[in-house]
């Protein structure tokens, strides 16, 4: 049974038009959620990250790296948006037309998140579940202040990484290796 939609929730068409007043913002099940701006050293570490991702990406030809400003559909009725931190979309799934202006239609194959001092567990857990339960084949949560990440798979398998063990792509960046202690520098 279909649920009808209160004035209340907003759409992602709607999110997607509002005024740039400085603030990020991610739509929860219709929900409008302001983020306050990162520190300097989420910022850095998501700058670091893409820069890796990027250039291993374009190398291979293995589809589109993206940054918090993009924004992922992930659901319908009520609508969710979410922006990962970083995220990669494989080539396979870019559309005939090319990269929407709007929101991506969908979940990216690969969606990372730096966790912010202002986060709360419950919110991280809360977008690692959505992401997987959209589509996203691999999440990686970052923690600053323990210089570790945690890598969550579709399996339900989730992994601790920390100093020089290896972040990996896994088959959703096949070849793709970065240690976690180079996230830190």
């Amino acid at each position: 049974m279909a649920t009808e939609q209160t004035k209340s929730e907003m759409t992602a068409e709607e999110l997607f038009s509002l005024p740039n007043d400085g603030w990020r913002y991610e739509l929860i099940r219709g929900e409008l959620r302001r983020m306050p701006p990162t520190g300097i050293q989420h910022g850095h570490i998501a700058s670091r990250l893409n820069q890796r991702l990027s250039a291993y990406v374009e190398t291979h030809d293995l589809g589109l790296v993206c940054t918090a400003e993009a924004g992922f559909r992930l659901a319908r009725h009520p609508d969710t948006v979410r922006a990962p931190d970083v995220s990669f979309i494989a080539r396979e799934r870019i559309l005939a037309e090319g990269v929407p202006t709007g929101y991506w239609p969908g979940a990216p194959d690969l969606a990372v998140e730096i966790v912010s001092p202002s986060d709360r567990f419950d919110d991280v857990v809360e977008k690692v579940a959505e992401y997987l339960a959209a589509g996203t084949r691999l999440v990686w949560v970052i923690h600053p202040r323990t210089h570790s990440v945690m890598v969550y798979r579709v399996s339900g398998e989730v992994q601790l990484l920390r100093g020089h063990e290896e972040l990996r792509g896994e088959e959703v960046l096949p070849g793709f290796t970065c240690p976690v202690s180079a996230l830190f520098e």
